[in-house]
């Protein structure tokens, strides 16, 4: 039987129009491809061994879609677009153009995760140089996810509107300008404002990275290259631990310019947290739009030559430089939605127009949003956005965790080596020695001398100091409290007012007090919060590879569904978390199995949306996930130190709750893309 799609040409029997490209040359093309080629004279090597022609196997594929509409009552457009465009991207193949993309969104996501980590790897740090409060830090650790809400919300509505590729290179710009600023910046303010700005940009890249990927990829490659598509954001966390390990503590990869100007080897880090971007950012520069995108707001001829350039680019690889693009026609959609106002008199100002457009954008992607809650995708949006909600509170919530419980652990360790001193009596001695980690209650110290020494955790209480000088002195953690303190001179310390609580002061001098919080390289910058960041990302790989392995085999629910489950009954072996080893372990089983029910669903959130809601429905989830990560890192992190039953609970029942929903979602792995 003859293959309808042979000459691309798609017959409609109610008379529907059509755009028709290059049709003049297009058999002398054919017949200059296949000039010196004896068809009948081919061998296709697998024909004995039983093993079908791939040009078999794409005709019996497309035969049986062709049956599946006719027997379906009425095919709407965009059903027939896409079957149309499943039809093309299978003539084009999948080879050199899909893994160039894919290379160049890898980066893009990596990016992405490169924001997650690299406040949670400098803020050993930056707490110190810029004298961060506890408020102040939880505030820096959480900003990056509020901008990364408000980022995917945004830039995923924009994207169905503006284009994937034109929303990408600017969220990406963003986030190398922002990470510059950052860098730089010396103040809290600045910092944390630069900080939120470039969430607000890499947070877009997530929605439109899979979006714009997706749109390239023919049905029976999709799930899993996708899936390897995620392997890329636990490449992020490798490369920002790894950069960490190897920049922060080298204290003199940085500078500084007087008092005020300090360029510290944190900040180094931060400028090469946006290598990512910027690699993903000139990669873009050389890659066209989605040809869907651009069909779906009925610009034809530029997805025609995209179409054409994938074919070429992809057989030339193969060593099929004959092989000629033959499509000619495209269906096109009866009604083009939400096409924008473009005012184009000379009536009015640059910024009235402006205005009109932006606000007329905004309307588009809002309608554009509430249309997730109509009648078709309704059910589905609401799955989704509570599987999205469950996974991303437990998995976040227990990301900070594991870190937050093993510094618990090290601090118990740290204070059971406390050294009490009581009511002892030194006179005319000269403390040429740090003092650390003690406790000096009710003693006298009377006309002795603190000099170069350096303070860590050490309280004095109800203690008596009497002529004493205190002189180049660096402390951390220290205060004096309902002391009393004569006769004695504070020369170039670090001893300010609010370390005195409560304290009575006679003919006392403070001289040149040092000014700001100071870093201690050795003592700040623990090997083991960039270790348990590799770890947590390297236990990722086994789930990434047998999850993309899988994921068109089984499908999209039973590896979310399962994962989840699984990750479920990991929570409950935190409760033998009784070391820092332990905890480790656990933390590397947890993301193990957990990371294939995130491959899954963000596979899924591709698949079961139209082309013209798909970065917006994305969009939406992905800021749900971001409100799930900001409460379930906050309130799994008020439990340390207090009980680990509630943060297992709340996991376990999240896991167990988005579990059981996501086995009630469709099957989409033999779905085309709406």
């Amino acid at each position: 039987m003859a293959d309808p799609y042979h000459n691309n040409i798609y017959h409609q029997g109610d008379g529907d129009s059509y755009r028709t490209y290059g049709q003049g040359g297009q058999d002398n093309a054919a017949s200059d491809a296949t000039e010196g080629h004896d068809e009948e004279d081919q061998m296709y090597e697998g024909e004995y061994q039983g093993i079908p022609h791939p040009d078999e196997v794409k005709a019996a594929r497309r035969a049986a879609r062709a049956k599946a509409r006719t027997v379906a009552d009425g095919v709407s457009d965009q059903e027939e677009l896409a079957e149309q465009y499943e039809d093309i991207m299978e003539d084009c193949g999948h080879g050199k153009f899909q893994w160039t993309l894919f290379v160049v969104l890898g980066l893009a996501l990596m990016a992405d995760s490169v924001e997650c980590f690299v406040v949670v790897l400098v803020l050993p740090s930056a707490e110190k140089d810029m004298c961060l409060s506890h408020a102040e830090k939880g505030m820096l650790g959480l900003i990056v996810f509020l901008g990364m809400m408000f980022g995917a919300f945004i830039w995923g509505g924009l994207a169905d509107k503006v284009g994937r590729r034109k929303c990408l290179i600017i969220v990406l710009a963003m986030n190398c300008i922002s990470a510059f600023f950052s860098s730089f910046a010396q103040g809290y303010g600045f910092f944390l404002f630069f900080r939120l700005f470039s969430g607000i940009g890499i947070g877009g890249s997530v929605p439109i990275v899979y979006s714009y990927f997706s749109e390239f990829l023919q049905m029976d490659k999709r799930g899993e290259h996708l899936s390897w598509l995620c392997m890329f954001w636990m490449m992020g966390g490798i490369y920002a631990s790894f950069t960490a390990w190897g920049i922060i503590p080298r204290y003199g990869w940085g500078f500084s310019m007087g008092t005020e100007f300090q360029f510290h080897s944190w900040r180094v880090f931060v400028l090469v947290c946006a290598l990512p971007a910027i690699a993903a950012f000139v990669g873009l520069m050389f890659m066209p739009e989605s040809p869907r995108f651009l069909l779906e707001n009925a610009k034809h001829d530029e997805a025609w030559m995209i179409l054409k350039q994938v074919h070429d680019t992809n057989w030339r690889a193969k060593g099929e430089p004959e092989r000629v693009f033959t499509v000619t026609q495209i269906k096109t959609p009866k009604t083009q939605e939400d096409e924008f106002i473009e005012i184009q008199t000379a009536t009015g100002t640059a910024f009235q127009r402006w205005v009109v457009r932006t606000l007329t954008l905004t309307k588009l992607v809002m309608k554009n949003v509430l249309s997730l809650f109509g009648r078709d995708l309704r059910l589905a949006t609401l799955l989704m956005a509570i599987i999205w909600f469950t996974m991303a509170f437990s998995f976040y919530g227990l990301s900070v965790w594991f870190p937050d419980m093993i510094k618990h652990l090290q601090h118990e360790e740290y204070e059971s080596k406390l050294k009490v001193f009581h009511r002892e009596k030194v006179e005319q001695f000269h403390f040429n020695f740090s003092l650390e980690n003690q406790v000096h209650k009710e003693g006298e110290y009377i006309n002795d001398k603190f000099i170069n020494i350096e303070m860590k955790s050490v309280k004095f209480e109800d203690s008596l100091f009497v002529d004493c000088f205190f002189e180049n002195i660096r402390s951390t953690e220290t205060i004096f409290e309902n002391c009393t303190i004569r006769s004695t001179v504070f020369y170039d310390t670090d001893l300010y007012e609010e370390k005195f609580i409560d304290c009575t002061f006679e003919n006392v001098t403070f001289l040149h007090n040092k000014k700001g919080c100071h870093l201690d390289y050795e003592e700040e910058n623990d090997v083991l919060v960039y270790l348990v960041s590799f770890l947590g990302c390297l236990a990722v790989l086994p789930g990434n590879i047998i999850s993309a392995l899988f994921m068109d085999k089984i499908g999209r629910i039973k590896i979310i569904g399962g994962s989840m489950l699984i990750s479920a009954g990991c929570t409950f072996f935190l409760f033998l978390s009784f070391s820092q080893a332990a905890i480790i372990a656990w933390q590397c089983l947890f993301c193990g199995v957990s990371v294939a029910a995130w491959n899954g669903i963000q596979v899924i959130t591709v698949e079961l949306y139209p082309a013209s809601k798909r970065a917006t429905a994305f969009g939406v989830l992905n800021a749900i996930c971001k409100l799930a990560a900001i409460l379930g890192s906050s309130i799994f992190a008020s439990f340390v130190g207090i009980t680990k039953v509630i943060p297992i609970l709340l996991s376990f029942g999240a896991l167990v709750g988005g579990g059981v929903l996501a086995l009630k979602l469709p099957e989409t792995r033999k779905k085309v893309l709406l």
